[in-house]
């Protein structure tokens, strides 16, 4: 027999021999999901169900596109409904930056100061969340106290003075008289028809539209009211957004990693990152700038003592966010109203609003901004066409923030193929005299100019 062969003398009452070691049974740990290969009629099957995955994918693409209408009302439906959250991830965005610096300064005193490292940690999100809250509250607060009584003011007496001003302007342009040659005839001619046309738009669609306005006025309110109502939810939604923003953000990265490889995975965040640094640098440097300007242009019309100060400076702070074409779109109004209550204010108000632009475009906003962008004057015109003719006055502020991240996708695409190709990625490189041969060797400008034959070889130091 055996010496490994159990005798009745070394089992235990427990059923054990001596020599049996302590261990578990196999199936106690979690086994590894998934097989080491497909079978054949696994691998039959999966790609079957390509083919009808693909297939039912197209019908369903074709009876969307026949039920368009319904599924944008669906989604509208939806967004109506999640409104509220909406905005409480705008307040969250945009009171993030005050809590990441309260954490900053506070968190590291509160962790000397208190044992539990969490419950400091809680202590100084709370403070933070507390004190932006607090600041945007003051802020809402004060701007309605100091803009409400103004903008009411500038209004009442613009819809007072307004039509006795363009009356005046239309009996001034009547009196004017002019010699009869054919060029006087002919402005005579369009001085006549474009009264006819003021004093007409007057009688009919000016009135028309005012009554349509004030049928509507009811509508108006109520939509104001629940706009109100869903911005207190949102604010109240972006205080548990503040509180929980980490765990949100590593669940996000969770799912990434799990749906995605890990390279893919990595470019995804990465590209998350640039954008959040793109929006939050644009959006909320844009909103500081126009605040300035609107500040110091209701200063600067109050010290010129001109008419709708307030009103003006609103409409001049609030189209300034919009970049370029912001200035422009916010003076040409501005300057018909002033020009109606006096012309030579008006006059002084295009000097003193040039001189202002030129301070925020060469002074204020490149310190406040700085590149937060990385475009040109150029493609900054395009995005702001593009965002403002699909979307409207909320596409032509996001439009820039959006192409500078498309701008810097396309960058890194184009430069990821030129290293692939070990060559130059600077745009400087290539000039006019400057090419790469069939070869792929690439030959610089000033090798040519310098009389070089033959190139060192392959540029890669760039």
């Amino acid at each position: 027999m055996s010496n490994n062969t159990p005798t009745e003398a070394n089992i235990d009452k427990s059923g054990k021999t001596e020599w049996e070691p302590e261990r578990q049974a196999h199936y106690s740990s979690q086994p590894k999901l998934g097989r080491s290969g497909p079978s054949k009629l696994r691998q039959q099957f999966s790609r079957g169900m390509t083919y009808f995955l693909v297939i039912a994918a197209g019908i369903l693409f074709y009876f969307a596109l026949l039920r368009l209408t319904n599924i944008s009302r669906v989604f509208q439906d939806v967004f109506g409904v999640l409104k509220p959250v909406i905005y409480g991830c705008v307040f969250a965005y945009l009171l993030n930056p005050i809590v990441k610096q309260i954490d900053k300064y506070l968190l590291p005193v509160l962790e000397q100061r208190m044992k539990n490292s969490q419950q400091a940690k809680k202590a100084s999100r709370a403070a933070g969340i507390l004190i932006a809250v607090v600041l945007l509250l003051v802020l809402i607060s004060t701007l309605c106290n100091l803009l409400i009584p103004e903008l009411y003011s500038s209004i009442r007496n613009l819809v007072m003075t307004l039509p006795k001003q363009l009356n005046d302007l239309v009996d001034e342009l009547s009196e004017v008289r002019l010699d009869d040659s054919t060029t006087s005839t002919l402005i005579k001619t369009a001085m006549k028809e474009g009264t006819d046309m003021l004093l007409d738009w007057l009688r009919t669609d000016l009135m028309g539209r005012a009554n349509e306005l004030m049928s509507n006025l009811t509508v108006g309110v109520l939509n104001i009211v629940s706009e109100i109502f869903n911005a207190v939810i949102g604010l109240i939604v972006s205080i548990y957004i503040l509180f929980s923003k980490e765990i949100f953000v590593r669940q996000s990265k969770k799912c990434v990693y799990a749906l995605l490889s890990a390279r893919h995975a990595n470019m995804v965040l990465h590209l998350t990152t640039k954008s959040n640094e793109i929006f939050g640098g644009f959006i909320i440097g844009k909103i500081i700038d126009s605040a300035i300007i609107g500040v110091l242009c209701f200063v600067g019309l109050s010290v010129l003592k001109m008419p709708y100060a307030m009103l003006v400076s609103v409409i001049v702070g609030v189209t300034n966010v919009i970049p370029f074409f912001g200035p422009y779109i916010g003076a040409i109004p501005s300057t018909v109203l002033i020009m109606l209550a006096n012309p030579i204010q008006g006059v002084y108000f295009i000097i003193f609003i040039l001189v202002l632009q030129q301070f925020d475009g060469n002074i204020l906003g490149p310190k406040i901004l700085g590149n937060s962008t990385g475009l040109s004057a150029f493609w900054v015109i395009v995005a702001i066409l593009l965002g403002g003719g699909l979307f409207g006055f909320a596409g032509m502020i996001m439009g820039v923030p959006t192409f500078a991240v498309l701008y810097y996708i396309v960058q890194m695409l184009v430069n990821s193929h030129l290293e692939h190709k070990r060559l130059p990625t600077g745009s400087e490189y290539y000039d006019t005299m400057s090419y790469v041969d069939d070869e792929g060797t690439y030959y610089h400008s000033q090798k040519l100019q310098d009389g070089a034959d033959e190139p060192s070889g392959r540029e890669s130091d760039f």
